[in-house]
């Protein structure tokens, strides 16, 4: 069912991710050993692609990476990272001169702080036993979570009556997909 779902919200964002994405990875505790979910998001916050490796390097980087443009149909003008060593040889053999890669403690802390959404679900589940179910999971949860969320742009003021009309509407719609799958 997840997959299912996965795959229809992806083909309804293909396209509208913008051309600036955040990249950085997270820890997760699949099968009793720790596991980096990488993650990517535009400028404004919208969902670039999640991926889930057992190892942090230039391999799983560029997998990521190539993940991440077959998802998204878009290749990115710039890519923020924090000072990782195999991002830049990853950026350059995936996007070559294309992309424009920065580095800085500080420009993804955005990405840092919607880490928080992930790890605040997996948490009380105390980690997974599978990295298959890991993977999958993890990508539907960020599927739906972008999915829901009301804001087109960060830090936008949504309005309380709004904010509720989007939800209700976005989770009909969520609905019917689940019932068509």
């Amino acid at each position: 069912m997840a997959p299912l779902l996965t795959d229809a919200l992806r083909r309804r964002r293909r396209g509208t991710v913008g051309r600036s994405w955040s990249v950085d990875e997270t820890y997760l505790k699949v099968g009793g050993r720790w596991c980096y979910l990488h993650r990517a998001i535009d400028s404004d916050g919208a969902l670039g692609e999640v991926y889930l490796s057992e190892h942090r390097d230039q391999v799983a980087a560029e997998q990521f990476f190539h993940s991440a443009v077959a998802v998204t149909g878009r290749m990115p003008e710039t890519v923020t990272t924090d000072k990782h060593a195999g991002y830049p040889p990853a950026i350059k053999q995936v996007f070559g001169d294309a992309a424009e890669h920065r580095t800085s403690k500080f420009k993804d802390n955005h990405l840092e702080q919607d880490h928080r959404g992930m790890k605040g679900r997996t948490r009380p589940m105390r980690g997974f036993q599978l990295p298959d179910s890991a993977h999958l999971f993890c990508r539907a949860h960020d599927e739906v979570r972008n999915f829901l969320r009301p804001a087109t742009r960060r830090n936008q003021h949504v309005p309380t009556a709004r904010r509720r009309a989007i939800y209700v509407r976005r989770d009909a719609a969520l609905r019917d997909m689940l019932a068509v799958a």
